[in-house]
């Protein structure tokens, strides 16, 4: 995948998203998709995701995570910018 083809997307969520599963949901989900990246819980009660991959892959996948997790979503801010391939695969931060 070329660097023109792929981006990175910050996400930031907000609503009933600790303490549910979600960090664990997107993983598991993640693995579905040519995703890389992680998700971590904030000190402010807001799940950050940083994900990287195919503008169409990145859809399809937050397409999916919202769809499941949409009971305890209640926002989500999101950023876009030039992928910066530090990943190698998908995990949970602590």
């Amino acid at each position: 995948m070329s660097s023109a083809e792929s981006e990175r997307r910050e996400v930031f969520y907000s609503g009933r998203v600790q303490g549910v599963g979600f960090r664990y949901t997107t993983r598991r989900i993640a693995a579905d998709y040519a995703v890389t990246g992680h998700v971590r819980n904030l000190p402010d009660g807001r799940v950050e995701l940083v994900v990287e991959g195919a503008s169409g892959e990145l859809d399809r996948f937050l397409a999916a995570l919202a769809a499941e997790m949409s009971a305890y979503i209640s926002g989500a801010e999101s950023r876009t910018s030039a992928p910066r391939g530090t990943y190698d695969g998908f995990d949970i931060r602590l």
